[in-house]
């Protein structure tokens, strides 16, 4: 090639590289020839026009924090007079409400709901779901900092802890099928008329994984653990209601997939996610325990051994059934408003070799106790305890009280009770262990003494 063709070729190529930057530096100029000021008045606007954007709003599964707590529906529906129409499933009370809201500037774009409605019953820290929550609330906020929007739908993060929140657009149905969130949560909780046992079994399409599934109902939030030796994998998720189903955060990961969306099967009464290629996560019912333990034996001979639910402490225990729950809550309807059940202790092998139940309560009610005597059956692996003599406080016999005779009878159940010693703690370090029943929905959490 000739010299002169040479330079023209590279006198192009250095024009071409210089026009390039130039249209750089114009785009470059563009981007930050506005004042941070101008640039947050260009977010407000467009967050306020996406507000109003949605025919019926906006709807979000808010999770104040996942790793305690499960989500709440919340549906919005903007005014361009700074009012906003509010629903939620925190409650039974799926009423539409009206407030106010903002766009404020400060640092960033915020959404802040200024006056009083649904969003703030997860922000006050005197309404707490369970003890360790006191003075936290449910963790929840009321403003929303902006940070953009995508595939339609608008991205916030609490201003309190940084959660994410994403807005997705409301349907009709959104609104009016609200309620049903609620009826689904039974279905959650399980029936009396199911069984009571639960896990939860994926599948990557290959190999299947079972663990066991518990739920309760007063944070919403699920634990799963795995019950095979050697595979230490747990789930642990918040869960919201849908009218369908459920949706869960931490989403169930299962070869590669994250599945968050459980569809219901009243049939059976489970919960279904499904991925492709064959993945799946199941929540359903069990007739028996995943795991039989032989946890016991301890209470067959000395030394003494005490296990206590205590109320105060144990009632939102998420071990409880809705049968042992629903029992506790039958004896409250038939005392005074002053009187309560304060601890239903068993004592085994004290230091007279005998064996009893104490019914404590608040209120300045008398003490009972009922005697037993214990037996084993070791092929299905149950505690049997054979009921014995009713004595007052003072030791005098007394006739079977009408009052304990319905949850006495499940504790003494001629088939015998499954015990299991509990990997959690509840408050304090005492070790948890549960008693449930070999034939009914029948389970109740202890603290250990020993």
């Amino acid at each position: 090639m000739k010299i002169k063709n040479i330079y023209k070729y590279l006198f192009a190529a250095i024009l071409i590289l210089h026009l390039s930057a130039c249209n750089n530096n114009t785009d470059a100029e563009q981007l930050f020839d506005k004042t941070p000021t101008e640039r947050l008045n260009i977010q407000k606007s467009e967050l306020s026009q996406a507000l109003l954007s949605s025919q019926f709003g906006w709807k979000t599964v808010y999770f104040t924090d996942n790793t305690v707590l499960g989500g709440y529906t919340h549906l919005f529906r903007f005014a361009q007079d700074g009012t906003v129409e509010m629903a939620s499933d925190f409650d039974s009370d799926t009423d539409v409400y009206k407030s106010e809201y903002e766009i404020q500037l400060g640092s960033t774009v915020s959404l802040t709901f200024t006056t009083k409605n649904r969003i703030h019953l997860l922000s006050e820290s005197d309404n707490y779901p369970i003890p360790a929550l006191r003075a936290k609330g449910y963790l929840g906020d009321f403003q929303f900092l902006y940070y953009g929007q995508e595939n339609g739908e608008i991205i916030f993060k609490a201003n309190r802890n940084g959660t994410e929140i994403r807005f997705v657009k409301a349907t009709a149905a959104d609104w009016a099928d609200l309620p049903k969130n609620l009826e689904m949560e039974d279905n959650v909780i399980g029936s009396n008329e199911r069984p009571l046992f639960r896990l939860l079994e994926t599948t990557d399409g290959t190999t299947v994984h079972k663990f066991d599934f518990s739920f309760s109902p007063v944070t919403r939030f699920a634990e799963s653990n795995s019950i095979e030796a050697g595979y230490s994998v747990s789930y642990n998720m918040g869960v919201g209601y849908t009218p369908t189903g459920i949706v869960v955060s931490p989403a169930v990961e299962v070869g590669g997939q994250k599945l968050s969306n459980f569809v219901y099967n009243d049939a059976d009464g489970s919960f279904t996610a499904t991925g492709t290629g064959g993945v799946s996560a199941v929540i359903k019912y069990s007739t028996k325990p995943l795991i039989i333990t032989d946890d016991y034996k301890v209470m067959l001979q000395a030394p003494q051994t005490g296990y206590a639910y205590i109320n105060a402490n144990l009632a939102t225990a998420p071990t409880n059934s809705a049968l042992f729950n629903s029992l506790i809550k039958e004896i409250h309807a038939n005392l005074p408003s002053t009187q309560k059940v304060n601890r239903i202790q068993f004592t085994f092998n004290d230091a007279f070799g005998e064996s009893y139940i104490t019914y404590s309560f608040t209120g300045g009610k008398a003490l009972m106790y009922h005697n037993f005597t214990v037996q084993e059956d070791a092929v299905n692996k149950t505690l049997i305890l054979v009921p014995g003599t009713w004595q007052s406080n003072t030791g005098a016999i007394i006739a079977e009280p009408a009052l304990l005779k319905n949850i006495d009878k499940e504790i003494m159940n001629p088939s015998g009770l499954y015990v299991k010693k509990e990997a959690f703690k509840i408050q304090f370090t005492n070790n948890i262990y549960t008693f449930t029943s070999a034939t009914s929905n029948f389970r109740m959490t202890t603290y250990a003494f020993q």
